[in-house]
Formats: C-alpha cells, structure tokens, sequence
C-alpha cells in the first residue's frame, strides 16, 4: 500500500532554499536523506492519491541536464511531478523554494501541433469556448503564461479579436499556493485536487484541438 499523503513539511521548502545557495554533488550527497524523505516520498504519495482521478504521474528527475546549458549547476531546484494526457500537455504541481505551485496546459508544440492550435483558436465556435475557459480560471485565481510571439504569427491579422491567443506557442495556467500553512497538511491533497478539477476544461480542450 501506498504512505498516505501528510503535506510536505518544512524540511522540503529548506532544503531547496540551500540547495539554491549550495547547488553542489557535496551537497547532495549529503543531504539525500533529506531530499527522499521530505521531497521525493510525500510527492510520490500526493500523486499516488491523486491517480485514480487523473491517472498516474511522472516524478521528474531531480538531475539537470547540462550537455547544451551555459548554467552547469546540477541539481534542479523545485521537484515536479507531471500527469500526461497528451504530447506536452496535461497537470502538473511543483514544490520549491517559492512553496507549492499547480499548474496545467501545453508546455510545448510541434509545428503541426501548434497549427492545430491556432485554427482552433480562430475558429469561431472553438475560440470563444477558450477564451471562456481561460476567464473563468483567471477568476479562480490562476494565472495564464505560456511562450508567446512578440509579432502576430503568419497568416493571421493583427487585429484578429484573439490575436493575444493566437500569439502563444504554449499556454498554461498556473496557480501559486507559496507557503501557506495548510502546505504542510493532508489539506494539501484537496487543494491540488481542486485545482486540477478546475483546470480539466483547459486540459481537455488543449487534448483535444491541439493534436494532429
């Protein structure tokens, strides 16, 4: 059986905060107990409560990949955990230094992929339906992002009504929960759940229009 799901405790927020200062193989080694028990351990438990809803997360390496990086430190610093319904798209959740962040969208899209997306957007039933979406969970409390154009991107008007949307060439939306006490609590679970609840219609609607 899997642990249960208790919160994150403190140790995990501090041992980010060092690792940023000390981003080290010394340090590493030295505080891998750490790393397991306070980071590692209580994510696998979140997502292992969260799965039968969502389906079964991917716990990222915490080893950076440094082969093409002018930054060579080796160690990430947040632990994420990925629920994949799609190429580059579905829920994700974070902890870091900054505390726990929710998230979900397309971090990524091929060029046909990306096409497909920027028809769905313009389409007139489409569209709007995304443009509701997104208002809603701004509302909620979600903040949009994503890799944007500076310029309008070809073949489409500058004064298209969702000539922003059309811009992006990825799009997520994201929730910071920072260090809120209720982060180092079983609470925790019903919040990500919650998030993640809200954010399914952007998850099926990228799931959808954004494939080829």
């Amino acid at each position: 059986m899997s642990a249960s799901f208790d919160g994150f405790p403190v140790a995990a927020l501090d041992f980010y905060d060092d690792l940023e200062v000390d981003n080290t193989k010394a340090f590493w080694e030295k505080h891998k107990a750490v790393y397991d028990e306070a980071v590692k351990a209580p994510m696998s438990a979140l997502c292992a409560a969260l799965e039968p809803e969502f389906g079964s997360a991917k716990i990222f390496r915490p080893y950076r990949d440094v082969r093409f990086a002018k930054d060579k430190t080796p160690y990430k610093t947040h632990q994420g955990a990925f629920v994949r319904v799609g190429e580059a798209t579905g829920w994700y959740v974070e902890v870091s230094p900054r505390g726990i962040r929710t998230g979900a969208g397309f971090y990524e899209a091929s060029g046909p992929r990306l096409a497909a997306f920027r028809q769905a957007v313009a389409h007139d039933r489409f569209g709007p339906g995304l443009e509701r979406v997104l208002a809603t969970l701004e509302k909620q409390g979600f903040e949009i992002g994503g890799d944007r154009l500076k310029t309008s991107p070809r073949g489409y008007d500058a004064d298209h009504p969702r000539i922003e949307l059309l811009r992006h060439r990825s799009l997520t939306a994201g929730h910071p929960l920072g260090f809120e006490p209720v982060i180092h609590t079983p609470e925790l679970l019903e919040l990500v759940r919650t998030d993640w609840q809200r954010l399914r219609p952007l998850v099926d609607w990228v799931a959808e229009h954004v494939r080829v």
